[in-house]
């Protein structure tokens, strides 16, 4: 890929996490999946060490880091400023193309994407789409067990930043 392809790209990601990320900023701490299918986490380690834990607890359980998407930078090159903000992009692609075989279209929300930014308060926040919202955006009946283990995982790595 190019390199105006590459930026092309990273600002289409940033322009829709950043469109997604303005709504939870102002969610109640205890929010679960809403309607819209956000999980919010609440980090107990600042934003940097919240990316580096995440990263290390993806690799430790073999799933494929893909790319870390630091969206503050790119909006401070755009003139924007925006709280810390990073999408992390990994997966493990025997499971999430079972959600893909099932619907092509499931292809929009896989591989995983989590959201680390912080608040006007201070506080860092890990956001994700929710698996059985994905299942039931994409109709998919048929892949009960993956998106439980999708879950499972998921879960299992947003716990090892979770405040206590």
């Amino acid at each position: 890929m190019s390199v105006n392809g590459a930026r092309i790209a990273s600002l289409v990601i940033f322009a829709f996490a950043l469109s997604a990320a303005a709504p939870l900023a102002n969610r109640p701490s205890d929010a679960g999946p809403a309607t819209d299918g956000v999980v919010k986490v609440r980090s107990g380690y600042a934003v940097n060490e919240t990316i580096d834990r995440l990263k290390q607890d993806v690799a430790s359980k073999g799933i494929t880091f893909f790319i870390a998407v630091d969206q503050s930078t790119l909006a401070a090159d755009a003139g924007i400023q925006l709280r810390p903000s990073t999408l992390l992009v990994f997966g493990n692609p025997a499971l999430g193309a079972q959600f893909v075989t099932s619907n092509p279209v499931a292809g929009l929300d896989w591989p995983v994407r989590l959201l680390v930014f912080q608040d006007d308060s201070g506080g860092v926040w890990i956001a994700y789409t929710d698996f059985a919202w994905i299942a039931r955006r994409h109709r998919i009946e048929n892949r009960e067990a993956a998106f439980n283990k999708a879950s499972e995982v998921i879960a299992s790595i947003t716990a090892s930043v979770q405040a206590k």
